[in-house]
């Protein structure tokens, strides 16, 4: 699948895998195995932006994945989140959609929409949120109908 058709069909909060279609090296290799983690990986949907027009070009529409944190001691030092844009030549695929009745938490900013946290229920979702300061966050409840989105459920937190 290509990098526009998770733009379009993929809802925030799924895993993404893409891939360069390349055989990973080695471990013995720990350049070209770097290389190839690079352009091979798996992270969670939580931006997509439109395309962007400035002055002398127009930047692609894209979406962000988030891989994960390294922390010490509980407390995260670094996010690792990747952006793709729509031209990308690699091949992504939906590798899990959110599950029906967990609850996105949502932060609106500058037009766009970002998944901050995909909780399991909304108590587990006020608690994040309690937890981690956002006041202006939002949830969302993944619809059982479809899998997708459950009508904009503005639940205020």
């Amino acid at each position: 699948m290509s990098a526009t058709n998770i733009i379009d069909i993929a809802p925030l909060g799924a895993l993404i895998r893409y891939t360069d279609g390349s055989p990973k090296p080695p471990a013995r290799f720990t350049k070209k195995l770097a290389a190839w983690e690079r352009s091979n990986g798996v992270g969670r949907l939580v931006k997509k932006e439109p395309p962007r027009v400035y002055p002398t070009w127009t930047a692609p529409a894209s979406f962000t994945l988030h891989e994960g944190n390294f922390s010490s001691d509980g407390v995260i030092l670094v996010t690792i989140m990747r952006s793709h844009s729509a031209d990308s030549r690699l091949i992504f695929e939906v590798a899990e959609e959110p599950k029906p009745g967990q609850v996105r938490v949502l932060l609106d900013f500058g037009g766009n929409i970002e998944l901050l946290h995909l909780a399991e229920s909304i108590t587990a979702a006020e608690l994040w949120i309690a937890r981690e300061g956002y006041r202006n966050a939002r949830l969302e409840i993944v619809g059982a109908e479809d899998g997708d989105r459950a009508g904009d459920a503005d639940l205020a937190a």
